[in-house]
């Protein structure tokens, strides 16, 4: 049976977690992404709606769907509970989800699973985009290279929300999902216990403008299904004021996240980029990261 709902009650998402943790120890990565794990907490908000598989009253599947990208569409991440498996659980959530946004619906498989692709396939679906999991040894030595020496890096302040706002919209125009963050989106995350705005660095020019930023966020004290690691650093988000392009500043703020990072005792740094921006790959290929992982974002094709 499947119930769509506009809410889901704290004990409903507490059993969704649940299904997501116990997909993520058998898959060995997490099946949904931050934006639906910090909505789910809240309860979900107006443009999201659930989608709830049950067997013998028992909640064994769930399917989240965005509608809020009128531009790209709408976009939907599902799990089914390991013990469900190969009950048709996935197909049917999926079905679900067509019928309610049968146009343009995008799907996100997290990990390049071969059964998400053969599922999507039979639904109409193709790969549309790769988002690539790079990693860093922090035990390896950093770059040693001389910031620019207009920059004044210091640490993020409620002070700078407007204008890092305005600097972070301008890095991301057009990006599905970071092109389209508002001041919730960003008060959401601030008030997570994860972040610490000693790992939160602005960057300002000789006029005290915002010029670029470099967020870190530091993954769990202890072994994370999500990233398969003990206590992970990662490169949370990272942007230059496109105004300022081309002279040294993200490279300067990544080294500065990395050395935060690094001195707080973590020894790997994790980042994501998309496949295709090739300017940020030659980047942190430059600065030693590899690929990991990579989700898959699948789109259906009706016509």
């Amino acid at each position: 049976m499947i119930q769509q709902l506009p809410h889901l009650t704290p004990e409903q998402s507490a059993r969704v977690f649940a299904i997501a943790n116990e997909a993520a120890q058998i898959d060995g990565v997490n099946p949904l992404s931050e934006h639906v794990a910090l909505h789910l907490r809240q309860g979900g908000d107006d443009h999201d709606s659930h989608f709830l598989a049950t067997l013998d009253d028992a909640i064994v599947g769930y399917a989240h769907l965005d509608t809020s990208d009128v531009v790209e569409g709408p976009s939907a991440e599902l799990v089914v509970a390991p013990s469900a498996r190969r009950n048709g659980i996935g197909k049917e959530l999926l079905a679900h989800l067509i019928d309610t946004a049968p146009d343009r619906l995008r799907l996100w498989s997290h990990g390049d699973h071969a059964s998400a692709e053969e599922l999507s396939k039979t639904l109409g679906f193709v790969r549309t985009r790769r988002l690539l999991q790079m990693r860093r040894s922090l035990e390896l030595p950093l770059p040693q290279i001389k910031a620019p020496a207009n920059l004044n890096i210091t640490s993020f302040s409620h002070r700078d929300i407007e204008e890092w706002l305005a600097v972070h919209a301008r890095s991301f125009s057009g990006h599905p999902e970071q092109g389209i963050w508002n001041k919730s989106d960003l008060e959401i995350r601030l008030a997570e216990p994860w972040f610490d705005p000693l790992g939160f660095f602005i960057a300002r020019d000789e006029t005290s403008k915002i010029v670029a930023f470099c967020w870190t966020k530091i993954h769990g004290n202890s072994i994370s299904p999500i990233h398969g690691h003990q206590t992970i650093g990662e490169i949370y988000v990272i942007g230059v004021d496109p105004q300022h392009g081309g002279r040294g500043y993200g490279k300067a703020l990544v080294l500065q996240g990395l050395s935060y990072m690094r001195d707080r005792g973590l020894r790997t740094a994790m980042l994501y980029v998309e496949s295709d921006n090739h300017p940020a790959l030659k980047l942190y290929q430059s600065l030693q990261f590899t690929e990991w992982a990579v989700d898959v974002m699948y789109q259906r094709v009706t016509s």
